[in-house]
């Protein structure tokens, strides 16, 4: 059957419904980084989130300021990327976490405490998942660029682990890329030490793969660290699953 051209113009706004209603989705890349710096989605009112990403004083300690303290990136400022923030492994296929965010075709209001599953398609981690929540972004990052906040990645662009931990002034390791090897982890702040290990256990040292991914809703688990929970739009923003998941231990 053929359709009038009159007939598909009328169809098109229902179809770009049901194509948006699937949430973002692709093949992208991913970075790491760990700056300690305020991610840009604990600003208020960066995404449809009645909360903004919570945000913590120099010793962890969540502020709960309803985003409204200066990053401790900008001079002034004291408020941090919270340590307990960092990812996690869930079973041996599966972890948790949070990334600085570039998606190609939308903004920051759109992917602000977003999830997205994303599905390793290179390196060790080849066919592994993990679900991350953006919780920030960056001039630096390109389309579909997920830059996993992993302690001891490399702070990038901005430190403020030297304020918060007394970090070497280009973070621990190199400034791009952090640490290289899993014994660096042992003279890490106790708040980072798990997440800068994750990377050398679950995530194998696995270097920049790239991914697939689809925009899901958020796990309870993450959600619970975060304190940001979007309200339903693309997709059904509801977390799912328990508040709280246990590190998984081979």
């Amino acid at each position: 059957m053929r359709l009038s051209v009159s007939t598909l113009v009328a169809l098109l706004p229902f179809y770009l419904d049901a194509v948006a209603a699937q949430g973002s989705s692709g093949n992208g890349k991913t970075t790491r980084y760990w700056d300690c710096c305020k991610p840009s989605c604990a600003w208020p009112k960066k995404g449809n989130s009645p909360k903004p990403l919570l945000t913590c004083d120099k010793n962890n300690n969540p502020l709960n300021d309803g985003g409204n303290t200066k990053s401790a990136c900008d001079s002034g400022g004291s408020a941090y990327m919270c340590g307990s923030q960092s990812p996690w492994a869930v079973n041996e296929t599966m972890a948790y976490g949070w990334a600085a965010v570039n998606i190609a075709g939308s903004n920051e209001a759109s992917w602000c405490c977003a999830c997205y599953e994303l599905t390793f398609t290179s390196g060790p981690v080849q066919g592994k998942k993990m679900i991350v929540q953006a919780t920030n972004t960056g001039g630096d990052l390109g389309n579909n660029h997920f830059d996993l906040a992993i302690p001891g990645g490399g702070v990038g662009i901005f430190n403020a682990c030297s304020n918060q931990y007394g970090a070497p002034s280009n973070g621990w390791g190199e400034r791009y890329g952090g640490v290289s090897a899993k014994s660096a982890c042992s003279s890490f702040p106790s708040a980072l030490k798990d997440g800068c290990n994750f990377r050398f256990d679950w995530f194998q040292g696995a270097d920049n793969p790239s991914v697939s991914f689809r925009q899901v809703a958020c796990p309870a688990a993450i959600t619970q660290k975060s304190g940001c929970v979007r309200q339903n739009d693309a997709i059904n923003e509801t977390p799912t699953g328990p508040n709280t998941v246990p590190t998984y231990s081979p």
